[in-house]
């Protein structure tokens, strides 16, 4: 097994790539998707949902301006491990408050905290990631941490929108959603319980170094100008917010679409059926197509492989405009309409990520500068999901699909023309083992 960095026996690194990544994914996915179920269950309009859900995300972009003072005291671990317990006592507070007369302003002011307490998760889970694997094993376990990152959308979007939409049956809508906040609550106890005893320690001779607020200011504008310095570092920071721009647009009003009722467009599915379609059709998809695409960048290289996993990741949103076209009654059309879509998600996902890590993130920073890459990359998400309501309202589901197909054509002229700064054979960085 090797040892890590403190000298001790190293755990697998499957062992806590797979649960780090896939508490990673819950917050954003619940914020981002779930969010948008359970509040148009609630009579929410589709602009607020789409608004206030995609603005509150901004945290994810700004994560990198504070991830350089979690290292004054602690270590990764450790705030791994305390923003998991928070994200749980956030996620039951939301399930006290959707019983209030206002519990839109205050359950959205909850998710909003979550959203913070999850981009700080993030970067501690990236620099975890990056500084306890070789890039051959980055490289290796890619597929893998896409795969567990996007199984929290399988699993929120899927089993627990299913599970809510069986309880709304019995419980009523308001108590469905409640017990479906108070399991992701328990869910992260559990993730901190876990993690606090089997993530790697790091040296704690890197942390004798006395820091404190004002060297850490001066560090983090060290950060922040080094990164913008980088190689054809514009180009960079260009391709990644196109790459996902289509998909910002198509992942807040899909659930919207299949849930509105055939009259307004809709494909007026139950709240079970889109959680039994996410969960059971996309699911084995998705994690096909996340795991293939680790060995397909290995066997071809990321510089040869980038545009077919933009093709894949893109290409698939035309299904959405067939189903808003056809409006199929039946759920075997729609089922394997997310099988296509989900598959070209997960194979053209890691792409993304692999691209940020070994071509924006080396350097002295890479940690910080991986920070500042995913969270830009959430602006290609953020910015057209806010606005994905007000069109999907304007111009009707049939014509916002094609207004979805037309804004994935600047992620293909991106990733043709994108530049790589570092050679894909560089050496690694050594781990003792």
């Amino acid at each position: 097994m090797g040892k890590n960095n403190s000298g001790t026996r190293r755990i697998q690194p499957i062992l806590w790539i797979s649960t780090l990544y896939f508490a990673m994914g819950v917050p954003f996915v619940t914020i981002n998707a779930v969010s948008g179920i359970m509040y148009k269950d609630m009579g929410v309009s589709d602009s607020q949902i789409t608004f206030w859900t995609a603005l509150i995300l901004f945290s994810w972009t700004l994560k990198p301006l504070w991830s350089p003072f979690l290292e004054i005291y602690k270590t990764k671990k450790f705030f791994v491990v305390f923003t998991q317990f928070a994200i749980g006592i956030l996620f039951a507070l939301v399930a006290l408050s959707l019983p209030m007369h206002d519990f839109f302003k205050y359950s959205i002011a909850l998710f909003a905290v979550i959203a913070f307490c999850g981009a700080t998760h993030d970067v501690v889970a990236d620099g975890t990631y990056i500084g306890f694997l070789t890039n051959k094993e980055q490289a290796k376990y890619i597929g893998w941490q896409g795969a567990f990152y996007n199984l929290a959308k399988i699993i929120s979007s899927g089993a627990l929108v299913y599970f809510a939409g069986v309880l709304e049956k019995t419980k009523g809508v308001t108590n469905a959603w409640m017990i479906i906040m108070v399991i992701y609550a328990l869910l992260f106890f559990l993730l901190a319980i876990y993690h606090y005893f089997i993530l790697p320690k790091e040296n704690k001779e890197e942390h004798k170094e006395e820091k404190n607020a004002g060297n850490v200011r001066k560090e983090l504008w060290e950060v922040i100008t080094s990164f913008f310095t980088k190689k054809k570092i514009l180009w960079c920071i260009l391709f990644i917010i196109l790459y996902r721009f289509a998909e910002g647009f198509a992942i807040k009003i899909a659930p919207l679409f299949f849930k509105a009722p055939r009259t307004s467009g809709g494909l007026g599915l139950s709240t079970s059926d889109i959680g039994l379609i996410y969960g059971t059709y996309g699911s084995a998809a998705f994690i096909l197509g996340s795991v293939l695409a680790g060995y397909f960048i290995s066997a071809r290289g990321l510089k040869r492989s980038l545009i077919w996993l933009c093709c894949a990741f893109n290409i698939p949103f035309v299904v959405y405009a067939l189903l808003a076209y056809y409006q199929p009654s039946d759920l075997l059309p729609v089922g394997i309409a997310v099988v296509v879509e989900y598959f070209g998600y997960g194979f053209g996902f890691v792409g993304l990520m692999l691209y940020m890590m070994q071509q924006i993130a080396p350097g002295k920073h890479k940690t910080a500068h991986y920070a500042f890459a995913t969270g830009i990359m959430n602006l290609g998400v953020m910015i057209p999901g806010m606005f994905s309501g007000m069109i999907s309202d304007w111009i009707g589901y049939k014509m916002f699909f094609i207004w979805v197909l037309i804004a994935t054509i600047p992620a293909f002229l991106a990733t043709l023309f994108v530049p790589f700064p570092y050679p894909e054979n560089q050496k690694e960085q050594q781990i003792n083992s």
